[in-house]
């Protein structure tokens, strides 16, 4: 029976609850069973959007589509971090080739609303066309559309408009309910046209709320939980939801609010950052349990962690990680780490796993939260620059070891087993008998020890602060392994043979036991190998990584189907792919990505990338005798082993080149400094109060940028008054994200800058509003009567996140207030900051500067009579210089090369420079702060086949010399193939 929408169902024998969705129609069998009615089998076939219906329930172990238990392993990418919509299908390739079977998404309200009812879901936001993409990719999708969202991007993802609305943000307040209910119908609407229940698309879970930890024991929270329930639930969603809990305190778990009297439809998830050093904790059935012990809060759902630290976020001035930047979180949260605390997170049965970032990207425009820069690399498993590091190959280990041996979709805490010096973890399978062990070293030397095992006592090392995870009792196929001490990787039958791959660390030395009641035919096909048969056993023994992949052909005995065993190190193992075809199950070894595979009649045709010369082989269909890489017939010869491979080494990536930038035009600008500019168009600042948490001063005027409208970027303001007379000081009191900046003049002589410290590691790091008051002194040749302007120019840096629910990201941004020292004059305010929303790049790509007024970041700017310049600049002045140039890319047409801006200069030089590249707004660079230097260029937006206009906007205090020092191109990856890029629209003059 396949249970209805809206129907509990206590199932005999377990106190699981299921959830089945979309109807009665989906393949297999129901949809929520009890854990002794699901045994263990192959998982799930990749989903697609087939058109058929589908279910989706779970009970304590795990999800359970189409009545098959699915181990969830998820990556998570925002499609708003990589504005070139061709490069969305890259990334996912990538994710599904290593291991990945689903894709959590954030959706950002502020990315798609400018305005109160206004949304724009085209071109870079098309979340439609990312979520078909994701089907098509063969992936899940969990879905994560706030309506806040915390991802360190500006108001936490609230839009700039939410911060001058009445009533209070995550309550139950009327006012934001009415905007959040418009927000979720706009994505709805298009999430429910991809639902996998529905059969049109791979929408597989979808997220209520994000680490809301606010009001939780107040009717306000609950109602307001219980309100986006049903709202999403009128909205035809019908895949489970979940919230994700901020940490392990068991808010939001089920039956804590008001569902509508529908049960069995909600998941408790948990999120978790360990440090890397800490020990990894024991968050489900090894752990203390209750409450708050993570998945123990929520006993009838599987264990879930939304989000698990696939790295760490890097703040202004990269106190982090000692001012190396997200290399260093690469090297800190590497491999190892990885080994530590995700094998752990499989012991205490985490079954639904999201990697929390598995691609980062690029905070490009104003997209940043405060506590960012730019760059939000993450030191994640593919970098910004979407190369993918080494750090992967754990994921790519355990993501096909979930898909491809089904044991692991329900392991039970078996028989405590104790070794000297290691954390040693036992699970069993009790439909299969096979048996798990996690063994982890939390000390600082390695660890050798004799491991108490279900097959015997095997010999095992475990390096300082790694894991080691071994299994015995695997079924092979047709065979079943007694034990390895290398960690299982997948097992697969390609054309009538079976494929099992091992894989550890370099060096290691892998041992593998095979039960065999009749000995069989075993045959070295590399030399490194050794094997032996005794009483029933075959022993294989391999060192890893000494040649690259190491195999065993083992046929006959008591079975027809031959076995070919591949021992790889880590390395190496990423370079081998699995691949389901109509035509059957595809195994594929060589290439630095694959694809995309298909079988045509004889041929194997296959598509994807090579990073330096390398064979390929591939095992495959019967009667397969042909292999195409590319779109090229590759000679091949057939193996021993019934594989084939090519005769010679697939070529290195062609040398990209990448031109000099020369030919720099500059130009001065911020005319609003001076006393005769024309600000009777600018908006005058008369309102008297503010729904900002930050008070309005005694007397007014509200001078809050948000107020008057102007909600990314910077803003100027302009203050007109009579006699200056006896004024001997200004005070100017601001508000902004980190690193905000204040500039000001009288009658465009420089008064002086103000910008805010640099955070520190312990108690400003997290930070998020600073507010400071700048004092001037006005000296005295600029004291006379008459009429007089200050002129004042404030970096705001974005709003605060909301992360308590307390509305943080109301408080005010720009000017807070003005008074004078020796004089009091009535001051007559105006200000201006963006000028309307870019129609194709949105509303956070542009501030209030003179030149984005005036389109001077665009292409197609005549700029023949800017100044011609070189670099290094060693200019001295207060205020915004434009530097603009051209250049030609010509890469080769087969090779995806990822481009970078690099920017150095004296560290003592004070200034920042906003990037823009063919008109889009790619990041901000602050000399004198960092850590950042190098700014990732996004193929599509970058013309890697064209020519292309480069902006740098700086600005400059009076304090130091500024740059820019040098300014130039830099590769940051290429290989040979990727996709076909359509270029993003950059409309200029």
């Amino acid at each position: 029976m396949a249970l209805s929408r809206r129907t509990f169902s206590a199932l005999t024998g377990c106190a699981a609850l299921g959830f089945a969705m979309g109807g009665s129609g989906g393949p297999g069998a129901p949809a929520a069973f009890a854990a002794r009615g699901v045994p263990t089998g192959p998982a799930p076939a990749p989903p697609r959007a087939d058109g058929r219906r589908h279910t989706v329930g779970y009970d304590p172990h795990s999800l359970l589509v189409d009545g098959r238990r699915l181990v969830v392993w998820s990556g998570e990418m925002h499609p708003f971090r990589l504005p070139s919509p061709s490069l969305w299908r890259d990334v996912l390739q990538k994710m599904r080739a290593h291991g990945f079977n689903a894709v959590s998404v954030y959706v950002s309200w502020n990315y798609h609303s400018p305005a109160p009812g206004r949304f724009d879901f085209t071109g870079v936001r098309d979340l439609d066309l990312f979520l078909r993409t994701a089907a098509e990719t063969g992936l899940y999708v969990i879905l994560r559309p706030g309506p806040y969202i915390n991802a360190e991007v500006d108001g936490g993802g609230f839009p700039g408009w939410l911060t001058v609305t009445k009533g209070t943000a995550r309550t139950a307040d009327p006012t934001y309910l009415r905007h959040v209910d418009a927000w979720l119908t706009q994505v709805d609407r298009i999430a429910r046209r991809h639902l996998y229940t529905q059969g049109r698309g791979t929408v597989l879970l979808y997220q209520l709320e994000n680490e809301y930890d606010s009001h939780v024991t107040e009717p306000t929270g609950r109602a307001y939980m219980s309100h986006l329930y049903k709202k999403v639930r009128a909205d035809g969603i019908d895949v489970p939801l979940f919230h994700n809990d901020k940490g392990r305190n068991g808010y939001w778990t089920p039956g804590s609010f008001d569902t509508g009297g529908e049960e069995g439809g909600y998941l408790y998830g948990f999120d978790g950052y360990p440090s890397p050093s800490q020990n990894p904790p024991d968050w489900g059935k090894f752990g203390k349990g209750g409450q708050t012990g993570g998945s123990t809060a929520s006993p009838n759902t599987p264990g879930f962690t939304p989000e698990f630290g696939g790295g760490w976020f890097d703040p202004w001035g990269g106190a982090w990680f000692d001012g190396k930047g997200y290399p260093e979180a690469r090297r800190t949260r590497d491999s190892a780490y990885e080994r530590r605390f995700y094998l752990t997170n499989l012991a205490n049965g985490l079954t639904l796993h999201n990697v929390y970032m598995t691609f980062g990207g690029t905070s490009w425009g104003w997209l940043p939260a405060p506590v960012v820069y730019t760059s939000y690399d993450y030191g994640a498993a593919i970098d910004e620059a979407r190369n993918v590091t080494p750090k992967m190959a754990p994921m790519h280990q355990l993501g096909h070891l979930f898909q491809r041996v089904p044991d692991f979709a329900r392991l039970d805490r078996a028989a405590d087993v104790t070794v000297a010096g290691l954390r040693v973890y036992h699970l069993a399978n009790p439909d299969t008998g096979a048996h798990v062990y996690v063994t982890r070293n939390d000390g600082t030397k390695p660890v050798t020890a004799e491991l108490p095992t279900d097959a015997g006592k095997l010999r095992i090392t475990v390096p300082a602060r790694d894991a080691r995870m071994l299994a015995t009792g695997l079924r092979l196929g047709k065979r079943k392994m007694r034990y390895s001490t290398a960690q299982p990787v997948m097992s697969v039958t390609a054309g009538g043979r079976d494929v099992a791959v091992f894989a550890g660390r370099r060096g290691d030395m892998a041992d593998l036991v095979l039960d065999c009641p009749v000995e069989p035919n075993v045959t070295r096909l590399d030399p490194e190998a050794g094997w032996a048969y005794e009483r029933g056993e075959l022993h294989v023994s391999a060192p890893l990584g000494e040649a690259g992949l190491s195999r065993v052909l083992v046929s006959g005995g008591e079975t027809e189907t031959p076995l070919v065993l591949l021992f790889a190190d880590d390395d190496t193992s990423l370079r081998i792919f699995p691949y389901d075809t109509a035509a059957g199950t595809l195994m594929v070894y060589g290439p630095a990505l694959l694809r995309h595979a298909e079988v045509h009649g004889s041929e194997v045709r296959l598509t994807g990338d090579l990073a330096g010369e390398s064979v390929m082989e591939v095992w495959g269909p019967r009667g397969v005798d042909t292999l195409v890489w590319n779109g090229r017939r590759m000679p091949t010869r057939t193996t021993l082993s019934g594989s084939l491979m090519t005769t010679a080494p697939l070529p290195r990536v062609p040398e990209v080149r990448l031109p000099e930038l020369t030919g720099w035009r500059m130009r001065t600008e911020n005319p609003e400094a001076g006393p005769s500019f024309d600000d009777s168009g600018w908006r005058r600042a008369d309102r008297t109060s503010s729904y900002s948490t930050t008070p309005v001063p005694e007397g007014g005027p509200v001078l809050f940028a948000d107020d008057y409208g102007f909600h990314y970027g910077d803003v100027w303001y302009r203050g007109g008054f009579s006699g200056s007379t006896g004024i001997e000081q200004v005070s100017l009191s601001y508000s902004s994200g980190t690193q905000g900046l204040l500039m000001a003049w009288l009658d465009g002589e420089p008064l002086g800058t103000h910008r805010l410290p640099v955070p520190d590691r312990t108690t400003t790091i997290r930070k998020g509003t600073w507010e400071a008051t700048a004092t001037f002194p006005v000296r005295p040749e600029l004291r006379s009567p008459g009429r007089h302007v200050l002129s004042v120019l404030v970096r705001r840096m974005q709003h605060d996140q909301d992360g308590k629910g307390d509305d943080t990201h109301k408080a005010a941004r720009g000017l807070t207030s003005v008074s004078f020292t020796g004089a009091a004059p009535e001051v007559s305010w105006r200000l201006q900051g963006e000028r309307g929303v870019d129609p194709v790049r949105g509303p956070m790509n542009t501030g209030g500067l003179y030149g984005e007024r005036e389109g001077w970041h665009l292409p197609g700017l005549r700029d023949r009579d800017w100044e011609p310049v070189t670099f290094p600049r060693e200019e001295r002045r207060q205020g915004v210089t434009w530097y603009r140039t051209t250049f030609r890319l010509s890469v080769p047409g087969d090779v995806d090369a990822s481009v970078g801006l690099r920017l150095e200069d004296d560290p003592y030089r004070a200034y920042r420079a906003q990037i823009f590249l063919n008109g889009w707004n790619m990041g901000q660079y602050i000399n004198n702060v960092g850590p950042q230097h190098t700014f990732v260029l996004p193929n599509g937006i970058l013309r890697t086949r064209g020519t292309n206009t480069l902006a740098l906007a700086v600005l400059s205090e009076f304090t130091t010399l500024s740059g820019p020092g040098t300014v130039g191109l830099t590769l940051m990856g290429a290989a040979a193939g990727g996709l076909p890029v359509i270029p993003v629209p950059s409309p200029g003059h």
